[in-house]
């Protein structure tokens, strides 16, 4: 017997386990798209300088707390750069005060704002062990910065230099792999029974390489870790929809100005906090696996940090085309958002 499509979906309000807001002017400009959604958000630390210290996240924290619009209610979870002159003590203190929830570890020069980053990974051992000690997550962009590996493989040559080294010598560390983008990081989570987990972000779900660079360079497009090829993407589907509690929302919403992504050097990253919710459902939709929503982007998550799921629901209706803008503007300039290429029917509610 054929059952009916499914034409709306009703889910506890999401979390967003992996959010760039950045500050000032861009800030006040994007949050209310997180916060219409997302009931809490991993908020990312590479500003310029970097959120190094509880004080810092706590400062960040109460900016970003300002910038919320009256009767929007959103949670941002702070996380700590990562150096190599970090104080396991004061990052301690974060975590026992609830000013940071995880700690967030770039190679250095491995994406934007990464200057600062760890270039001596023996150097941070005192305080991944004292995070292994404390139940602190380690989030991690995971790429190597070696010129001579290509820029397609750089995630699967960090799982075996760093992060298999890493995890050996501190086996407690729980470690979020942030935006896996390979059916290589995709087996060593499901290979990996404890204290692993991986977000995936809308975009990669939807774009492979060829969006990016077949028929003409698309700016927009761009993000690092780099999309990969069609066979990569199909595996993060299987990944996300499988229902399986170790993958789960990371959106990597990443905005800048139109100037800075249109320029000969451009930025990576992709906006997506406006219609990420619509793009997934057309996602999870297509792969027949509507019904696994919710634990993506809902339910495993929150599982992983130790916090429950958010008792507030929205529900997606499908319907008419939504239309989305193209870009949105900011204070700081237009900020183009993502274009998944498709029409997208499912709108929210609530």
């Amino acid at each position: 017997m054929t059952q009916d499509p499914i034409t709306r979906l009703t889910i506890r309000r999401p979390d967003d386990w992996h959010l760039h807001l950045r500050d000032g002017a861009m800030l006040e400009g994007v949050l209310p798209y997180s916060a219409a959604h997302f009931g809490r958000a991993i908020i990312m630390p590479n500003l310029v300088p970097p959120v190094v210290t509880a004080e810092q996240a706590a400062s960040y924290r109460d900016r970003i707390m300002a910038a919320l619009p009256d009767g929007m209610s959103f949670t941002p979870l702070m996380t700590l750069y990562l150096t190599e002159e970090t104080d396991p003590a004061d990052v301690a203190r974060a975590h026992a005060e609830g000013i940071a929830t995880a700690v967030k570890l770039y190679p250095a020069g491995a994406t934007t704002n990464s200057a600062s980053g760890v270039r001596d990974f023996d150097k941070v051992r005192p305080v991944l062990e004292t995070m292994a000690e404390i139940g602190m997550p380690l989030c991690v962009h995971g790429e190597v910065t070696d010129p001579t590996i290509d820029i397609f493989d750089r995630e699967a040559v960090f799982i075996d230099r760093v992060l298999k080294p890493i995890r050996k010598k501190t086996p407690d560390l729980r470690v979020v792999m942030e935006h896996v983008t390979t059916q290589n990081a995709v087996d060593y989570v499901r290979d990996t029974h404890k204290n692993l987990a991986a977000t995936i972000t809308t975009h990669h779900l939807i774009i492979n390489r060829n969006h990016i660079l077949s028929g003409g360079i698309k700016p927009h497009y761009y993000c690092l870790p780099v999309a990969k090829r069609e066979t990569h993407r199909i595996a993060l589907v299987e990944a996300a929809t499988s229902g399986d509690k170790r993958f789960f929302l990371g959106t990597d919403s990443a905005p800048h100005t139109d100037p800075a992504k249109l320029q000969a050097c451009g930025c990576a990253g992709c906006f997506t906090a406006p219609n990420t919710l619509s793009c997934l459902a057309e996602v999870f939709e297509a792969a027949g696996k509507l019904k696994q929503l919710e634990a993506f982007t809902s339910l495993n998550g929150p599982r992983f940090y130790g916090l429950e799921p958010n008792e507030e629901t929205v529900s997606l209706v499908k319907g008419d085309p939504v239309d989305y803008p193209e870009r949105i503007d900011t204070g700081a300039g237009p900020v183009t958002v993502f274009d998944p290429g498709f029409p997208l029917h499912w709108r929210v509610e609530g």
